[in-house]
């Protein structure tokens, strides 16, 4: 564990001085394919700084953050696109960093429109809504200690179920941080994903928001405009969701590879790209009927959700268990326990000593 947190700091240490490097660039270079080639090493360097890692909670996060938020921002800010992008006021350093690498966003002041946002759910969500979700928690983890006796498909969806609140919580905890200390406002990053009525609606509007903004601006808008020269504007936008799934699901290989350390098997990708295709053929059915053909609210809510839960154990969660998140989450529970445990005997004996030596 020790040894893990040093590397932590070098890690983020070499980020933070790799980011200022990128910050003076875009003052001193235009944006356009100079600054792109002056930024493309630190791109490349931000992919390789998460091998230094091991650990869920450590790397996970870390890999996240730098080899997909960062490195997805570095790219649009090459070509004075993204949050990174000011002109013509630069961002300070603080502010470059911050945005570079976390969910976040600068407080926006309290009009009709953020106000509206709020009141329909896609803002700060209260501390009841947390709190449900932890008592979830709680509830359902004397469940998982009977794992062996439970069918495994139903261990998958336990799995998914902590998958999900457990990332809608790291990332409140972030934005409670950004608010305290940054004085920035946490990007909206789940929107009660269980309700979506449709793919549309839990991949644009309800899910992981943020990479979904990411995604849109680096790889949907540039695929569908070029589309738009090839195919025309009306069918446009098909090859933009599929590439943007794709593009997703080589991703996630990726992080799922920094913390388990083993061979892709690719069904993340497939996850993903089954997803890609089944949300393009929903657009390809509104158009045809011009959104006249809906079902009750009742009726779309249970079929997205079942499709969903359906395709995730089919491919996603088997992925969970090759990785073995479940074992190095339980590891690292033991090894953080023993770790402060040892470190305050050890700080006790010492103070105790040095009370003995003074008497």
């Amino acid at each position: 564990m020790e040894g893990e947190i040093k590397n932590f700091i070098m890690v983020w240490a070499s980020a933070l001085l790799s980011l200022w490097y990128c910050h003076m660039v875009g003052k001193i270079i235009s944006k356009g394919a100079i600054r792109f080639f002056a930024i493309l090493p630190v791109i490349l360097f931000l992919f390789f700084l998460p091998l230094n890692l091991s650990t869920i909670f450590l790397g996970g996060p870390t890999s996240f953050f730098l080899a997909w938020l960062a490195n997805f921002k570095l790219l649009l800010f090459a070509f004075g696109h993204g949050p990174l992008s000011t002109y013509p006021v630069p961002l300070s350093f603080p502010n470059f960093i911050s945005l570079a690498c976390l969910p976040i966003k600068f407080r926006q002041s309290p009009d009709k429109p953020v106000q509206e946002k709020i009141s329909k759910g896609s803002g700060q969500k209260s501390s009841l809504n947390y709190g449900l979700k932890i008592a979830v928690l709680a509830m359902t983890a004397p469940i998982y200690l009977q794992k062996d006796h439970i069918h495994p498909k139903i261990v998958l969806l336990l799995y998914a179920l902590y998958l999900y609140i457990g990332l809608e919580l790291v990332l409140a905890v972030v934005a409670a941080f950004a608010r305290v200390y940054l004085r920035l406002e946490l990007e909206p990053q789940f929107h009660e994903p269980y309700l979506a009525t449709s793919l549309q609606d839990f991949w644009g509007r309800r899910w992981n928001l943020m990479v979904t903004s990411i995604l849109h601006q680096t790889v949907y808008s540039p695929v569908t405009y070029i589309s738009s020269h090839l195919i025309g504007k009306k069918w446009a936008a098909l090859p933009g969701v599929l590439a943007s799934f794709l593009v997703s699901g080589i991703m996630h290989e990726l992080i799922f590879y920094y913390i388990g350390r083993k061979k892709p098997t690719w069904e993340l990708t497939c996850f993903f790209f089954v997803h890609g295709i089944s949300l393009a053929i929903e657009i390809v059915i509104k158009k045809a009927f011009n959104g006249k053909c809906r079902q009750p609210t009742v009726v779309s809510r249970l079929s997205a959700l079942a499709f969903v839960v359906a395709t995730a154990l089919w491919l996603f969660m088997p992925q969970v268990i090759y990785a073995e998140f479940d074992v190095k989450t339980r590891r690292e529970c033991i090894a953080f326990i023993n770790f402060v445990r040892d470190n305050i005997t050890t700080d006790s004996w010492f103070k105790s000593f040095i009370t003995l030596k003074k008497g």
